[in-house]
This record gives C-alpha cells, structure tokens and sequence, in this order.
C-alpha cells in the first residue's frame, strides 16, 4: 500500500501519456523496421585504399555509448563516437570524404552545431562533404544548419524544405491534476525555475515565457548565421528563405540552399567518383582508425546523460540503469584520475539536471581528482547541460558549450503531488498516524503541507538553493551576488552563457580535447589516445550466454532496446516519473524543440 501511495502521483501524469507512449512504440517499431530495409549506403569489409565514410542524420542515436543494459551488450555507440571518427578521419589517408544523409527532422540545434564544425575541418583538411536529403518536413532549421558547410547537398526531387523558426512545446498538466482533486505542492527557487510550472500552472508564467523567448531567439539568430556563413550568404537572406513557407528543390538552389538536383544514388555516385578508382563506402561508426601507440598518454572521456539519480547503475535487461547514476559516474571520474596514463579529464555533460544529492557527490569527485592529482578537467556541454547538469559542471577548470546549448537554470525546486482528496473521489480514504516531530509525514503524498511544514520544506530548499550558487561562484571566480543575479533557476544558451560568465569558451567535444591536451602540457606533435568512461557492463543478466542465443532472438532484443531508448519515449517516461525520484530537484524546465 505504501509504495502504492508513494508512486499515485506520478502514476496520473504516467497514465495519461500511456495512450501516447504506446502510439510512439508501435510508430517506432514500424519506422525501425522500414528503415532497416532501407539502411544507409555502404559496402562491407574492411576500410583500404579509397574510403568514402557515410553518416546517417536520420538514425536516432544517444549522445554517448551504452554502458549498461542491452544497449551495451550490443555495443551501441554514442554522437561522441560519431564526432571522434570524423575527427580522426581528418588525418586518414584512406578516408577521401564523407557522405551524409541528411536529416528529415530535427538534429537538435546544439547538435548540428558539433556536425558542422566536423564538417568544416574535413574540408580544411582536403576532405570532400557531399550531402544527400530527400527533404525536410519539420523541426526547424538545425536540420539544414547541420549540412550547410558540405561541398555538395543534393536535393530529391520532390524534397520539398519546410523551414520554420525555433519553438519550444511545453506541456502543462494543471488543468488534468484540478480534475483529478490533486494538488501540487511545490516550492521553487526562484522565479525562473519553471520544472514545477508543468504540475502548478495551466500556461507560461511571464518570466518562464521570458526566459524561454530569449533562448529560442538566440539560437534562431546563431543558426540563421551559421547558415548564411556557410553558404555564402547574408543573413538576411537567409532569414527570408527560412521565414517564407515550404520551399521547392528548385527554389532552395536558385536561393544557394541547395546546390543539385538528385537522387541519394546521384549522390552516392558522385562520392565514389570524387574518392577514384574502386571506392568504398563505409558507415562512420564501422570505421576503426588507426590509434596512438599503446604506451601514448590518454585524454579520458567519461560521459553523463540523462536525469542525473543517485546509487549505482542497476538495471534489468530491458531497462538498462541510469547512465548519470552518481555512483557510477563519480566512480568513473575518480577512476580516470587516478590512472596513471590519463593526462586530462573530459567530462561530456548532457542532462537537464536532477537530484541536488547525487550533483554533488559528482560534483566532489571532480574536485577530488583536481586536489589529489592536479588533473586538468574540462567538461564538455552536449545539447543540455542545465541545472543539476550545471551543478556537475561548475567546478571544472574549463567549461566548453555549443552556442545552442541549454544551460544554467541554477536553482532548486522540491515539494509532492498530493493526493488524498482525488482518491476520495474514487472512494479511498486514506488516513495516517505516526509520531515524531512536526515534519514527520511531511513528504507523504497523501495531504498537503502545514504551514510550519511549508516553512521547513522552505528553509531546506533555501539552503540547497545557497550551496548551488555559492559553489558556482567559487568555481566561476564571481561573487555570490553576481551569481545570484544570472542564477534564479533562469536557463540561457551557450551563447549568452559565455556572455555572462557561465561557460568559458564555444566549443564542441573535439575543442574539448583539443583544450584538455592544452591544459595537460600535452605538446601538439604527441600522439593520445582517448578511453571512454565508464567501461560498458558485459553479459545478459538472467537470460541463456550469449553464445546459446540465436540471430534472431538478439535482433528482437537490439530492435526493443532501441525502441525503449528512443528520446521521445524516454521523455514521456521521465516527466511520469520526475515526482516520484525525490521531493528536491535540481531539473531545467521540460521542452522539447521543434
């Protein structure tokens, strides 16, 4: 009955978006069977000669490697493996270019971000980029800002453009809850703090709506630049195009969008014939460039993503465990730092925070490892990197973000669902006794608070709130008041981020790497080798070894698990779930971008 009570409230938000969550499955079982019909080009075998490497924009992929889970055992690789491939790539003789698949959808704008900058290297280096895109039906311009830099995007006929500014889509659960007689009980630090706003209010409040108009025109404006910059245009232009409604293949090449008109074969053919005699085209993540000598001194990647928890990284067979559990993620760190062959640290954060607790166990660890062995740790943003996922990182010597990176929401927020009266309604009557002082069942999810409980959940939030801005202002060199200003739960892109004094430079996970080599001394003609952290968690749990299960059973189970990691189901989980992972929350706001 406890764990009944203790889970309802997040129960009623799960069961409404049931309906939804199973509509996105079926959609993601069927769109993973098309597409595993319809892979990207490429030729078996191993890479020799004239290699021609392919990446496809339109798979779903985490941002880091599984290290837990099903996806682990099937060695599922993250967008850092994508970026480190392309960066070695750079200096491959065999590898001659790139053939791209362009996204139909939104790339995420932090993300095309990291995939131009590959991009623009490559070609520094003498590599061609040749895009293939069948058309864009929505989710903004990070998808055309993802390929601008290529020396060749190939339109389908037919593959009609339909640009569109940035937008942000909150859900807002109120107006369920008040049906429901359940009432939030939440406390926020402070007005900027919009987690809580999806439980307390039906829309955006004026600073929520503030804070969000201004991310979402700072990343409209950097992309419409980079856009521009990279296809020889003014900004303007650019503004008008993607301003003007769907745009036609012929209009994006008279526009300079586009460049030719084609087929995905036309584009493949003109990547073998730009590579010379016998090509090959090769999936970016069955490339395995050649390492630095085994002796050479290593950069460590470790990596967080997701809801950051507390505890280690359990999990089942289907629900592989948190990948930013504090005990596995500290551990990693405290393990890099302590081994003799890693010069600097890398920390790839990508999380809209979570439990303040496990933040700053995580946070601890780095300062640990900087105190012990004077290590150089640089964390690197991914798309997000906000609240909790700024907590983690305010200690580190050097902080790196995309310009569309979600970061800051310094704040803290913390309260219950309360549900007694909306299981009334449905005949339950649900009463407590117990003894101890006044907040003894203060967190139960039955009743709302007393006053003097209120005060207390106050006081407690308040000194959460007091610890997180003052050790961003040790770690920023600034004042707590200063902090304080720019703090306030209030989320900026990475772009205002520097501005303000929250991250140190622009920079995607290879300037990341580039800066740890930097800050370790590392001289610039000396070879390093990157290892990923944590190490994957081998073997099945409960099943038959491996070597007893067969082709199709694996299938089945590599198709489920890719399912079940599926960004858009993984939401829907975790906003169920927020409530019920601990009364204090150090999470940015719920949004997803279109």
């Amino acid at each position: 009955m406890k764990t009944f009570l203790t889970a309802f409230g997040g129960a009623i938000v799960g069961t409404v978006l049931g309906a939804i969550l199973l509509f996105l499955i079926a959609s993601a079982v069927i769109g993973g069977f098309v597409n595993s019909k319809l892979s990207a080009f490429q030729d078996q075998g191993k890479a020799s000669g004239n290699v021609v490497l392919s990446l496809d924009l339109r798979q779903e992929i985490s941002d880091q490697p599984a290290t837990t889970g099903l996806p682990a055992i099937f060695g599922q690789k993250g967008f850092v493996n994508v970026l480190t491939r392309l960066d070695a790539a750079r200096t491959d003789d065999d590898i001659k270019g790139v053939l791209i698949r362009a996204s139909e959808y939104s790339v995420g704008s932090s993300r095309a971000e990291e995939v131009r900058e590959a991009i623009q290297r490559l070609k520094d280096a003498g590599k061609f980029v040749i895009v293939s895109s069948q058309g864009t039906y929505s989710g903004g311009p990070s998808a055309l800002r993802s390929i601008a830099a290529a020396d060749e995007i190939w339109v389908q006929p037919g593959g009609d453009y339909l640009p569109g500014g940035i937008v942000f889509e909150t859900l807002f659960f109120k107006g369920l809850l008040d049906r429901l007689n359940v009432s939030a009980e939440i406390e926020q630090f402070y007005e900027y703090k919009n987690a809580p706003n999806v439980y307390k209010e039906t829309g955006y409040t004026e600073p929520h709506r503030e804070a969000m108009t201004a991310l979402a025109e700072s990343v409209w404006t950097t992309s419409l630049e980079d856009i521009a910059a990279d296809r020889g245009l003014d900004v303007a232009t650019v503004r008008d195009a993607l301003s003007s409604g769907p745009l036609s293949p012929d209009r994006m090449i008279e526009l300079g969008l586009a460049d030719k008109l084609g087929w995905p074969e036309d584009a493949m053919a003109a990547a073998r014939q730009r590579a010379g005699d016998d090509a090959e085209i090769m999936d970016i993540l069955n490339y395995t460039p050649d390492g630095a000598p085994l002796d050479a001194k290593m950069i460590a990647v470790v990596g967080g993503e997701g809801p950051i928890v507390t505890g280690g990284s359990e999990g089942d067979l289907i629900n592989a465990g948190p990948a930013f559990a504090s005990d596995m993620v500290a551990n990693a760190i405290l393990e890099a730092g302590h081994d003799e062959d890693v010069a600097a640290i890398v920390f790839r954060v990508d999380s809209p925070g979570g439990s303040p607790t496990a933040s700053d166990q995580i946070w601890n660890a780095i300062e640990t490892v900087q105190r012990e062995t004077e290590k150089p740790v640089i964390v690197s943003m991914g798309s997000v990197a906000a609240s909790g996922g700024y907590y983690v990182s305010t200690g580190a010597d050097w902080i790196m973000a995309s310009r569309s990176t979600i970061t800051g929401s310094i704040g803290i927020f913390g309260g219950k669902l309360a549900v007694a009266d909306g299981l009334r309604e449905i005949g339950v009557n649900a009463e407590t006794v117990g003894v101890g002082g006044p907040f003894a069942g203060a967190l139960s999810t039955l009743s709302g608070f007393t006053d003097e409980q209120r005060e207390m959940l106050h006081a407690w939030l308040e000194r959460g709130y007091d610890r997180f801005i003052s050790l961003v202002a040790d770690g920023r060199g600034m004042s707590v008041s200063e902090v304080d200003d720019i703090a306030r739960g209030r989320v900026w892109s990475g772009e205002d981020a520097l501005r303000i004094g929250l991250v140190d430079e622009i920079g995607g996970l290879i300037d990341a790497v580039a800066k740890a080599r930097e800050l370790a001394g590392v001289e610039d003609d000396t070879a390093t080798r990157i290892k990923f952290y944590p190490v994957p968690q081998g073997g099945i749990p409960g099943l038959t070894p491996m070597s007893e299960a067969s082709a199709g059973d694996l299938q089945t189970l590599a198709r489920l698990s890719e399912v079940l990691s599926d960004e858009r189901v993984q939401a829907l989980i975790e906003q169920g779930a927020m409530m019920k992972q601990g009364p204090v929350q150090a999470r940015s706001p719920m949004m997803i971008e279109h």
